[in-house]
């Protein structure tokens, strides 16, 4: 018995043990909560709080429509998980203005139930996704359910719209001008056209080409255009980065799809070869250091957990599949665009999330 204990004592860190112990209950609680959060979300029961809080767990279900048995778990959950907040005196429920920018504000830059749709999406490709580690094949985008590219826009357009004309556009020398006055612009790997959006109705004079390869995708963004009224100067067509053609654009960006590309050198070649003289490439990609151990922290953890559910499987499943991955950092990107023939590159502006470079030819 003793000898047991004796292997016991010096097989691991008794401390150590309990905080791995710790944050393993963390990422239980967290998967957990995430189809609470989108329930949450879809019922209202995040924008009641913040706009009409405090509020008892009887008065928040007769606002929403729901039962308040349901209502109580749930918002103990949330109260728990910190998203929430408790006063145990008044037993009622209450939501901080930083709590409603998260999760309350769909306008918010912050607002993030977007990443927890794409992510709970993604996890229904369990099974396709295990077969991928064992046989090394790809799992297409469009693959996946429906719910990840609805998750996706809605992830990252208040990022668009808080920085997308206030200062990614004007960090490109020249740029607001020309769209100002009036040129071409393409948006490849477009989705449902959520930056689209956001730069024509900014500019009128302009005109705006979305591509993506995928079809869905397309028919949504046509969709959400006609419905933003911009539609008579944003057109849409399905085609590959690699592969798309034009008479000349005077702008293209991409907005953190590049990563997701099984050919990013070729996309790159192809986007030198459709920018007018002049034009340059904006190119927008998730925050990342080039050294891995300074990627290991929250940002980066959520980034390579997406990245290996969705961003590498898709360029796995494309011609070539370089595979960059969500976190591939600056000299990767900055290796790709030059490999595609670019020969000026730069990172002009950055936020907590995100990286924006400008290539010219």
């Amino acid at each position: 018995m003793a000898t047991i204990q004796a292997k016991q004592d010096t097989r691991y860190n008794e401390a150590n043990l309990h905080q791995l112990l710790n944050q393993s209950l963390v990422e239980f609680g967290a998967a957990m909560n995430a189809p609470l959060i989108l329930i949450g979300d879809k019922l209202g029961l995040y924008k009641a709080i913040a706009s009409d809080g405090p509020l008892s767990t009887r008065e928040l279900a007769e606002k929403t429509g729901t039962v308040e048995r349901y209502v109580r778990e749930w918002i103990r959950a949330q109260a728990a998980s910190g998203f929430v907040s408790y006063n145990e005196e008044s037993d009622r429920y209450s939501m901080s203005e930083e709590q409603a920018l998260l999760f309350a504000d769909e306008d918010s830059p912050m607002f993030v139930i977007g990443g927890f749709q794409a992510a709970l999406a993604a996890a229904k490709s369990y099974d396709n996704l295990l077969g991928a580690f064992q046989n090394g094949n790809g799992v297409g985008w469009h693959e996946h359910d429906c719910g990840l590219f609805h998750g996706t826009e809605r992830f990252f357009k208040p990022a668009y719209a808080s920085n997308l004309i206030s200062s990614w556009l004007p960090s490109l020398k020249g740029i607001t001008a020309k769209l100002e006055a009036g040129i071409r612009v393409a948006d490849v790997g477009c989705g449902h056209g959520a930056a689209l959006i956001i730069m024509a109705q900014e500019f009128p004079n302009s005109t705006f080409v979305g591509i993506d390869y995928h079809d869905a995708s397309i028919d949504a963004a046509r969709q959400k255009v006609a419905d933003a009224g911009v539609a008579d100067r944003v057109s849409f067509y399905t085609a590959s980065a690699q592969e798309f053609y034009s008479d000349g654009y005077d702008l293209i960006t991409t907005f953190d799809a590049l990563h997701d590309m099984g050919d990013p050198v070729g996309a790159a070649a192809n986007v030198l070869r459709n920018l007018n003289p002049g034009g340059s490439w904006m190119i927008v990609e998730p925050q990342a250091s080039d050294r891995v151990s300074e990627n290991l922290n929250p940002l980066g953890r959520a980034l390579y957990a997406a990245s290996t559910m969705f961003c590498t499987p898709n360029a796995l499943n494309q011609e070539v599949g370089m595979a960059l991955g969500a976190q591939a950092g600056e000299n990767s990107i900055r290796e790709v665009v030059t490999m595609g023939g670019f020969t000026q590159f730069q990172r002009v502006a950055e936020t907590p999330f995100n990286m924006v470079f400008e290539a010219k030819p």
